[in-house]
């Protein structure tokens, strides 16, 4: 199995009297644009995704969206497990109840640093923070599992735009 780890684009400063719920807080114009050039590179690197999971936090939800439009990736499905207050345990239980070869993962720091950690070196890791917009790949040959998991890439959002514009 292989996760794609994609942290959100650059979305709009936290905001109470704009967005008492923080859960609601977009994505920015200039997050927006530059995440669709860096999907282009995204969807070169990783052409065939199975199933994208997303935290429902709107500016994951809007990332999760660019990545089915521009690289053509699955439409999102929502996964609470992503939301930025769980735990890296959760959302491992929740990829491997899945049947896919190919799960991205669309959602928010620290979580996905902490993932991430955990993936490469076992619970209690440092964590291993995601610039907004960028992504990681992990692979293992059987199920998702604590520090069983190797590398196969790990691209800041500046690279994934420049692969996009080639």
């Amino acid at each position: 199995m292989d996760l794609i780890l994609v942290r959100h684009a650059i979305a709009a400063e936290r905001d109470p009297r704009r967005w008492p719920d923080d859960s609601e807080r977009p994505l920015t114009k200039d997050g927006i644009a530059k995440f669709e050039q860096a999907a282009v590179g995204l969807g070169k690197v990783a052409a065939s995704v199975d199933l994208v999971l997303a935290s429902p936090f709107r500016r994951a939800w809007q990332t999760a969206e660019i990545l089915e439009k521009v690289a053509g990736w699955p439409g999102p499905v929502e996964c609470v497990e992503l939301q930025p207050e769980n735990s890296p345990a959760t959302v491992i239980e929740r990829c491997n109840r899945e049947h896919a070869a190919v799960i991205a993962l669309v959602g928010h720091e620290p979580l996905l640093g902490e993932l991430a950690a955990t993936l490469l070196a076992g619970d209690g890791s440092p964590a291993q923070p995601l610039k907004k917009g960028g992504a990681v790949r992990f692979s293992t040959r059987g199920e998702v599992t604590e520090g069983g998991m190797t590398v196969r890439w790990w691209l800041p959002p500046k690279v994934l735009r420049r692969l996009g514009s080639d």
